[in-house]
């Protein structure tokens, strides 16, 4: 991918505001910048690389000092509905075209702004229900990184407040090393030079995100509110811009 200089500023910012939410709400980097970033030009497999590389790599700096704060029971117990189905959308993302990976993306974010609008609520007190919604959540992951939003509804009634952003962590750096070994395997083209150019407005987001995380969490149905209203028409444009222009 090639882009203009103004393109290269916008791009900066869009990973600001993707480390902003990953640290600030404990997920949804994905789910908020990828929409954003196919607008300015490639498709999910462009990016998704560029994503995870930092995902890994923030993740790592949260937990370094904070794995006493993991539930690992329940990441135990959710892991081996969540991986196989995992497995599986990775092999969907390298073998669909682009287009319908694009088409994918926009849907499932639309989904999830609907939901962030509306103040649903997507998990279940049944426990079939979550496991259904677990698998999903992990073939979704797998596609796109974009089952975060899935994954917390259901892990959210099951950890405390205390330790669900940094079990999320841990299932993140999980379910990213997984994908990154599929790109390697399958000679996925990854821009590591431009991925590590962006680590440092990267960075200012997650510490901006790391200060205000508790401001976001007592606002939450707000902030979720306003940042689904965006995403949303984000998303209705990705989708004109396959479809009609």
């Amino acid at each position: 991918m090639s882009f203009t200089s103004v393109e290269i500023v916008i791009i900066a910012l869009i990973f600001t505001w993707i480390g902003f939410v990953r640290t600030g709400l404990g997920f949804g980097g994905a789910v908020i910048g990828l929409p954003i970033l196919m607008l300015v030009g490639g498709s999910p497999i462009d990016w998704l690389p560029i994503i995870g590389i930092h995902l890994l790599f923030f993740s790592s700096i949260t937990l370094s000092n904070s794995l006493k704060q993991v539930d690992w029971s329940y990441l135990k117990k959710s892991i081996p509905w969540i991986l196989p189905a995992k497995i599986v959308g990775v092999i969907g993302l390298l073998s669909l075209p682009p287009i319908v990976m694009t088409v994918i993306v926009y849907s499932i974010t639309s989904f999830y702004a609907i939901t962030w609008i509306l103040n649903s609520q997507i998990a279940s007190e049944k426990n079939w229900v979550n496991r259904l919604l677990l698998i999903l959540a992990g073939y979704i992951s797998g596609t796109s990184l974009n089952g975060g939003a899935l994954l917390v509804a259901i892990y959210t009634q099951n950890i405390e407040v205390k330790k669900l952003r940094n079990t999320l962590f841990v299932l993140w750096f999980l379910l990213v090393s997984i994908k990154m070994a599929a790109f390697l395997m399958a000679g996925v083209y990854i821009d590591w030079q431009f991925s590590l150019l962006l680590i440092p407005v990267a960075g200012l987001g997650h510490y901006i995100g790391l200060k205000v995380h508790d401001q976001i969490i007592e606002n939450d149905t707000k902030f979720k509110r306003w940042m689904g209203s965006s995403l949303l028409v984000v998303c209705i444009i990705g989708l004109l811009k396959v479809f009609v222009l």
